[in-house]
C-alpha cells in the first residue's frame, strides 16, 4: 500500500508563497446535543507523530497520546467551540465553520493560510483552501482532528457529570439508540440541539 506523504498539500502551499499553513478541523457535527468543536494546528515542518492519521481511525488511547504530543509541539494550536444555542439560531454547517473560523483567528503565531477539512469554506476569514479528506491527507488538519475530538469528547464527559440521566459519557450525543431511549424518557436538556430533534418530537411539539 503507498504511503501518503502527509505534508505534500502544506509543500505545495509554501511554493505558492504561503509561510505559516494551518490546518483546520472540526468534531461533533452529527450528535443531537452538546458544542461542535474545532481545533487549528501548525506543526513543526515536516513532523509526522507516530499514528497520526483522521481521529476517526485512533483508538481513544492513541488519540490521547497524540492530543498531549501535539499540543506541546506545536507551532500554535487553538480548540474553540460554538454551543447549542447557536447551532439552533443558525444551522450546523454555518456554526462549524465558525468554529474553526475562530480557532484559526486564535493561533498565535497567527498562520498565513489555511487549509480547511471538506469542501465548504463560507466564512473563513483568512487565505485559505479546503481539502476533502484532509484529515487523511494533510498533516495539520489530522493534528488538528484529533485536538477537536479530544476536547470535545472530554466537554461531553463533563456534561456528563451535569446531566447523568442522559449518558452522555457514553454515546458523546451522537443519535444512537440508547439516547433515543433517555431523550424519550426524559426530554431534552440544556445542551440538546433542538433544531435536530424536531423529527423526534414533531415540528409542533414543544421542546
Amino acid at each position: 500500500m503507498e504511503q501518503i506523504d502527509l505534508w505534500a498539500v502544506e509543500s505545495q502551499c509554501r511554493q505558492e508563497g504561503a509561510l505559516l499553513v494551518c490546518g483546520a478541523d472540526e468534531a461533533g457535527a452529527g450528535p443531537l446535543a452538546g458544542d461542535v468543536y474545532a481545533a487549528a494546528v501548525v506543526l513543526p515542518w515536516g513532523w509526522v507523530p507516530e499514528g497520526l492519521n483522521d481521529s476517526k481511525k485512533l483508538s481513544p488511547k492513541v488519540r490521547d497520546r497524540l492530543f498531549d504530543e501535539i499540543r506541546e509541539k506545536a507551532v500554535a494550536w487553538a480548540v474553540t467551540s460554538v454551543d447549542a444555542a447557536t447551532i439552533d439560531q443558525t444551522n450546523i454547517l454555518s456554526a462549524r465553520l465558525l468554529a474553526m473560523d475562530r480557532a484559526i483567528r486564535a493561533l498565535d503565531p497567527a498562520a498565513d493560510f489555511a487549509l480547511i477539512d471538506g469542501n465548504r469554506d463560507k466564512g473563513i476569514s483568512c487565505p485559505h483552501r479546503t481539502v476533502v479528506k484532509g484529515d487523511s491527507l494533510s498533516a495539520n488538519i489530522a493534528a488538528a482532528s484529533i485536538l477537536a475530538k479530544v476536547s470535545r469528547d472530554r466537554y461531553m464527559e463533563e456534561m456528563a457529570r451535569q446531566y447523568p440521566e442522559y449518558e452522555f459519557d457514553h454515546h458523546k450525543g451522537y443519535p444512537t439508540k440508547r439516547h433515543y431511549e433517555l431523550l424519550r424518557r426524559y426530554g431534552p436538556c440544556p445542551i440538546h440541539r433542538k433544531s435536530f430533534l424536531k423529527k423526534l418530537y414533531g415540528e409542533g411539539e414543544e421542546l
